[in-house]
């Protein structure tokens, strides 16, 4: 007796404690004996839920990647000016224009403010002809030119200029000094040949 208690004892014991700790009893969620399988609503939304975040991510990461591979991303306005020009008067005048050709291959804009030059007769002023019928045009004073990020402005005579007085006893083929002077790359100083107009310089 005392030994079949025991066994029964024990035997109980057993199952009491595969019960607290589950092992051996099957996971079930809803009738006795029935496995659990998540639906495929569920599975979908899960995998939706998943997926959000990395679909975002590689929209950010394909945005970023493009910026960085024009090279421009986080790089300052760098501003270059070049194939400077400076018309030669004629008709008793000293009145003339300069023409410049500016590039911003930075990754701001930049925009130019004045333009100075120790080489000419007087103040240089930023002015732009506009047509006003055929065969007329009139002239307006310009502030600021503004300099887009990899862009270019190009001056000519039909369009944006530097208006200025020439000194006595220029000639084609001098160079004289300027100086740009832009909001964010500071001043540039260049040279400008004097051209004779009509001479297809321009």
């Amino acid at each position: 007796m005392t030994a079949g208690t025991t066994d029964d004892t024990t035997t109980g014991t057993t199952g009491h404690m595969a019960a607290a700790t589950g092992e051996g009893a099957p996971a079930t969620d809803g009738p006795a004996g029935t496995s659990w399988r998540p639906s495929r609503r569920r599975l979908t939304e899960a995998l939706l839920a998943a997926l959000a975040p990395v679909a975002a991510f590689s929209v950010a990461l394909a945005g970023l990647t493009t910026w960085v591979t024009a090279g421009r991303a986080g790089r300052p306005a760098q501003v270059a000016v070049s194939s400077g020009r400076v018309l030669l008067p004629y008709g008793g005048t000293t009145e003339t224009a300069a023409f410049f050709v500016i590039t911003n291959s930075g990754g701001a804009d930049d925009r130019l403010l004045r333009v100075t030059s120790s080489g000419a007769g007087g103040d240089a002023a930023l002015s732009r002809h506009r047509m006003s019928g055929p065969g007329s045009a009139y002239r307006d004073v310009v502030d600021s030119v503004p300099v887009p990020a990899g862009g270019a402005v190009a001056m000519s005579p039909r369009g944006l200029d530097v208006t200025l007085r020439a000194r006595p006893g220029w000639r084609a083929g001098d160079l004289v000094p300027f100086t740009l002077h832009f909001a964010r790359g500071g001043a540039v100083r260049t040279l400008a040949v004097v051209v004779r107009p009509g001479d297809g310089a321009l």
